[in-house]
């Protein structure tokens, strides 16, 4: 490789390193959270994927609810679709596509670890009536991307409660070693 090819990457890997990029690494999970089971209603693509991404980071999976075992609840996971804009000519012009998630987290004891929270999503399209075929696969690829960022939105705000969690934990343990002093 050639001097000046060998400074240009150099220089864009400084460039990503130095605007904090990171490549997406696996949730880390605390072990409250290292067995769990998915109560999940509606949305089979939400499931199938998220299931895939806990067992990548280490959780294990399991068929049903018990004593040690961290329960993720997601009664809500649907999508609309909504008319955004319609021409002079009363035809639609514009869509949005809304995904709507609410989810909590129980231990193995019932208690709440993550208390229901909702995550909104959407993306926009423009709809052509003149092509009306790629309409529904514009539509079912725009849901797959917003199951994809759902996956990740719940899982960062898993991993969010799970330091949280580690950090009341270790307060009492500081707390208590300081008295002792």
């Amino acid at each position: 490789m050639k001097a000046p090819t060998k400074a240009v990457l150099l220089l864009g890997l400084l460039a990503l390193v130095g605007c904090g990029f990171h490549l997406r690494q696996s949730v880390a999970l605390p072990p409250s959270m290292q067995r769990m089971h998915l109560d999940v209603n509606g949305g089979n693509g939400l499931q199938r994927n998220l299931a895939r991404a806990l067992e990548h980071a280490g959780v294990v999976l399991e068929d049903h609810a018990g004593p040690g075992i961290a329960e993720l609840k997601i009664p809500v996971a649907q999508f609309n679709t909504d008319t955004l804009t319609v021409s002079g000519t009363a035809r639609i012009t514009e869509y949005a596509v809304h995904y709507h998630v609410e989810f909590a987290l129980e231990d193995g004891h019932g208690q709440v670890l993550v208390p229901t929270q909702r995550i909104d999503m959407s993306r926009e399209f423009t709809y052509d009536a003149t092509n009306t075929v790629g309409t529904d696969t514009q539509v079912e690829e725009l849901q797959r991307s917003l199951n994809d960022d759902m996956v990740q939105s719940i899982l960062f705000r898993l991993q969010a409660a799970g330091r949280h969690l580690q950090g009341a934990e270790a307060a009492p343990a500081a707390a208590s070693a300081d008295l002792r002093r």
